[in-house]
């Protein structure tokens, strides 16, 4: 049997996190190893301080870094050097298992002899706005699917779309393609989902893989994000340049406000246009942070440790 570890960059988790490992130690196809990357040593300590986790969990492994070390690419490609399993999965402190068979059926999807990597289907939490559960709809739909560069003419730059927030990898073939790059701001799992597309490989899309993740970010929270997407995509036009993504966002946008009239929820319009406001403009500003005074790129950014 095949066997698998969990790779988890953490940073400040709260309550939920526990939850998360509770249910990845109850699924049906075991987990070797849990290793996390946690960056600050304080707040992981924090969170456990009087729990039994490390007693009740013999496979969990912890590399602590600090905010300066930790990078999208180099962090995660750390994570996997400290793995020797079969497969293992990329997760996200927030990302909750919906059930015990998300790992056996991520693993079902990733056994096609051409498939690089399986992702799963993200479902929007209880609190979500309804906004932020038609978006989730619209990027991760209840059927599964295969990407491969045939796919391009139709899809674009989805047939690239993979996610970290849970995805599964061969661990033989992600080495042979040179894992993930080491430093990106943003999109290392759809950078390494475009060097895999290009050398004949397919991404999985595995809808029966199911967690539970969805934010309600605030206006300037997703102008941040977007500024990290824009930065990331202007530093690898070897992949985006020829695949745009802007009419993606514009179909979404379109999509939405259709699905709110729908449901009635006129009111929820505006709040939708304003937010996609900041969300291009953020994106815009990003692909043309090489015009930027160094203090604006800083300030614009999630990630402001990357700039240092």
């Amino acid at each position: 049997m095949e066997t698998v570890d969990v790779i988890i960059p953490v940073y400040k988790p709260d309550r939920r996190f526990l939850t998360m490992l509770e249910k990845l130690q109850a699924q049906t196809v075991p987990v070797s190893r849990i290793i996390l990357m946690n960056t600050e040593q304080k707040y992981l300590d924090r969170l456990l301080y009087g729990t039994t986790l490390e007693r009740e969990y013999h496979n969990i492994t912890v590399k602590h870094l600090s905010k300066r070390e930790f990078d999208h690419g180099r962090t995660r490609n750390l994570g996997v050097k400290l793995s020797d399993a079969d497969v293992f999965l990329m997760m996200t402190q927030d990302a909750i298992p919906a059930d015990e068979y998300l790992v056996e059926r991520l693993l079902e999807s990733l056994r096609g002899e051409k498939v690089a990597a399986a992702y799963a289907r993200q479902l929007p939490n209880e609190d979500s706005s309804e906004t932020e559960r038609y978006t989730r709809q619209f990027n991760y739909p209840g059927e599964s699917c295969v990407k491969t560069k045939a796919d391009l003419p139709a899809l674009g730059v989805k047939t690239f779309f993979c996610s970290n927030v849970c995805a599964a990898y061969r661990r033989e073939l992600f080495d042979r393609l040179g894992g993930f790059v080491n430093r990106t701001i943003f999109n290392e799992d759809m950078l390494y989902a475009a060097k895999a597309v290009e050398a004949g490989y397919g991404i999985a899309y595995a809808a029966q893989a199911r967690v539970y993740h969805s934010h309600n970010y605030t206006y300037r929270q997703q102008f941040h994000r977007n500024f990290d997407l824009g930065v990331s995509q202007a530093e690898h036009p070897e992949v985006f340049a020829a695949y745009p993504s802007e009419s993606e966002g514009i179909r979404l946008v379109k999509d939405t406000v259709a699905h709110l009239k729908e449901k009635g929820m006129w009111n929820k319009i505006p709040g939708l246009i304003i937010q996609s406001g900041f969300k291009y403009m953020g994106y815009l500003l990003g692909k043309r942070y090489r015009r930027l005074p160094r203090r604006l790129t800083v300030a614009f950014s999630s990630n402001r440790e990357y700039w240092s």
